[in-house]
């Protein structure tokens, strides 16, 4: 069967869409591309399977529509999938309705069928399934199972059944040159040394409560791979494709006897002298100790979710965060030798002027003392399918249900104690923290290789970009 896995082009006037791999999406003035390692993975067990697969992602290839569906029409695909996410989605409709429509006058009878997967379909799959031309929906996380199981059965229309699966055992190494790697391997502000690549070891997060995370809705149960497989790749990488960064992108790496037999087993072999590893963690359930042996295993950069510098909405989010883990946490891992990237939300319903400057605050001083090299900010997003929409939606605290405008442009949170200048303004503000002399002492006096000077250039480039994004 000849299947086709894309990403159309979604020319805007806000930007490049950032839509791979990605829990909360946004248009950036400057291209980032983010490796798809689910889909990559999808791919990779479809050829192995027998079939014959196109990877197609416009997006990262910087493709016209023109080009982009020439490409895929000479394929001549029976099946076609797209991952889609609440922004885009009704983008992805027209695509879809306007493709088959022409598709369907070329190729008559040998028209492709149109499968969707994703968040978005996941928490509304009745939605999609009734747009023209939808085929059927794969929900959940572990879609790239879903879809062998899919074409197994003879790809029936409509939605299909969801059940992750219990282990990640079966879950092959990605044939990076199946899904052209290399456009995802430079264009990424989380790289400091290139090419780099993307893994996951867990599907998704070992927390997994986090009332605002869309992810929650595709992977409810934490799953990880055997951890002298994950190295055993990891070497591949280095030694095949010759990579210098990796990011893992399970949603938070694997702590505890996991987090050590592979830390352990990357000093053994040698590799922290070979690659730089990145990934997502949380605050408050490692040490210094900890933090140090991830230094000495090759990791450099960690990003950390903190979202609010108020208590209330981190027990609200169901974060299982102290504001204090944060502060101790950031200055552990930075003693480590790491570098802290931290995450923040502006929008929430329930904070006015108060709560806003607290976190402004706090994010300005985790700058100014060196305990964060990086952040980012986000406004708040409800997303459908998580615990946060519904309770939105029940209390009428939605501005919109129009999900074009989920795409971190406006609030989408009615917010009676703040305006959206307010929000955006507050921002601005932190990112503008960039520029407090202590952060930029630290900066300086981080700064050893050619590596560091270029990563922090591009920084200050996407620095302007973030002020232009939420001007």
């Amino acid at each position: 069967m000849r299947i086709a896995i894309v990403y159309p082009p979604l020319k805007s006037e806000k930007g490049v869409p950032l839509l791979t791999q990605n829990r909360q999406f946004q248009w950036f003035s400057r291209p980032t591309y983010i490796f798809p390692v689910i889909p990559a993975t999808a791919a990779t067990m479809l050829k192995a399977a027998g079939h014959e697969v196109l990877f197609l992602d416009g997006i990262a290839a910087e493709l016209s529509e023109e080009e982009f569906e020439t490409q895929l029409a000479a394929f001549r695909p029976e099946l076609v999938v797209l991952e889609t996410k609440t922004p885009v989605v009704k983008r992805h409709w027209a695509w879809i309705k306007r493709f088959a429509q022409v598709r369907g006058d070329a190729a008559g009878e040998d028209a492709p069928r149109y499968v969707l997967v994703g968040d978005h379909v996941t928490a509304l799959p009745e939605e999609s399934i009734t747009q023209p031309g939808v085929h059927a929906i794969i929900p959940g996380g572990d879609w790239d199972f879903g879809l062998l199981d899919f074409i197994a059965a003879g790809c029936p229309a409509g939605i299909q059944p969801f059940a992750l699966r219990e282990s990640l055992k079966d879950v092959p190494w990605i044939d990076r040159d199946l899904v052209h790697w290399e456009l995802y391997a430079k264009k990424n502000g989380n790289f400091r040394r290139t090419p780099g690549t993307y893994i996951m070891s867990g599907r998704d997060c070992w927390h997994a409560k986090c009332t605002f995370c869309s992810w929650t809705t595709l992977y409810p149960k934490y799953r990880t791979r055997d951890p002298i497989d994950v190295v055993d790749e990891i070497e591949m990488l280095v030694t095949k494709y010759k990579v210098k960064e990796i990011m893992d992108d399970s949603g938070s790496f694997p702590v505890g006897s996991w987090l050590t037999t592979f830390c352990n087993e990357m000093i053994r072999r040698g590799l922290p002298k070979k690659v730089r590893l990145d990934c997502n963690m949380r605050f408050g359930r490692l040490s210094l100790v900890d933090y140090k042996l991830m230094r000495a295993a090759g990791f450099q950069f960690v990003l950390f979710g903190v979202e609010s510098a108020n208590q209330e909405t981190l027990d609200r989010f169901c974060k299982a965060l102290k504001v204090s883990d944060v502060i101790e946490g950031a200055q552990w891992a930075t003693e480590a030798g790491l570098d802290v990237h931290v995450t923040f939300m502006f929008g929430h319903a329930w904070e006015g002027p108060k709560e806003i400057a607290n976190t402004v605050a706090l994010a300005r001083r985790l700058l100014a003392k060196g305990w964060a090299k990086t952040l980012q900010c986000t406004l708040t997003i409800p997303y459908p399918g998580t615990p946060l929409f519904k309770e939105l939606k029940a209390n009428d605290q939605l501005n919109t249900l129009d999900w074009d405008e989920y795409d971190m442009r406006r609030a989408i949170t009615k917010t009676p104690l703040a305006t959206e200048a307010e929000i955006k303004c507050a921002i601005q503000e932190v990112y503008r923290g960039f520029l407090q002399p202590g952060a930029l002492w630290h900066r300086l006096t981080s700064t050893r290789t050619l590596f560091d000077f270029g990563f922090y250039y591009r920084g200050i480039r996407s620095l302007i970009g973030h002020l232009v994004d939420f001007k």
